[in-house]
């Protein structure tokens, strides 16, 4: 069995003892998300951790997504439950990376492909995407692979 899902499973525990209805909600939530993709398809199978981590990526993303969506609906409390459920997620997810190592990453990609303007860009994002798996949004490396080929 998975690491992740073992670890999602026992801090489940942890915060129905604690009484954290956030917390508790959030990795239900998660942990039937990750049954889900399990059970989909024509036949059921267990996720690798990577698998998981995709899951979870999935699932905080639809919480931003969700909390400007009650941000601009001027509904903040739902707004405000969204990002702690992001939040939440965020914690089992791998460290994000910054924008000075993002360039860097990019920058490495550019002169292995050597791409050059704007037909570059899904050379370079080829190259990219198992790179930062998870590590990063993939609008915000698209924006930066943009950003570099076009000067």
């Amino acid at each position: 069995m998975p690491e992740l899902k073992d670890k999602l499973r026992a801090d489940l525990v942890s915060s129905m003892k604690a009484r954290d209805a956030v917390r508790t909600r959030t990795l239900r939530m998660a942990l039937t998300a990750i049954t889900n993709e399990e059970v989909a398809g024509a036949a059921a199978r267990e996720l690798s951790d990577a698998e998981i981590v995709q899951v979870l990526i999935r699932e905080a993303k639809k919480r931003r997504d969700a909390a400007e969506a009650f941000e601009t609906g001027a509904r903040p409390q739902q707004a405000a439950a969204e990002r702690a459920e992001a939040e939440v997620i965020a914690g089992y997810l791998p460290a994000q990376l910054n924008d000075a190592e993002l360039s860097d990453l990019v920058a490495a990609a550019i002169s292995e492909t050597g791409a050059a303007g704007p037909r570059g860009i899904g050379q370079v994002m080829k190259l990219m995407t198992p790179r930062i798996a998870g590590r990063a949004d993939g609008a915000r490396v698209a924006a930066e692979v943009r950003r570099q080929l076009d000067t």
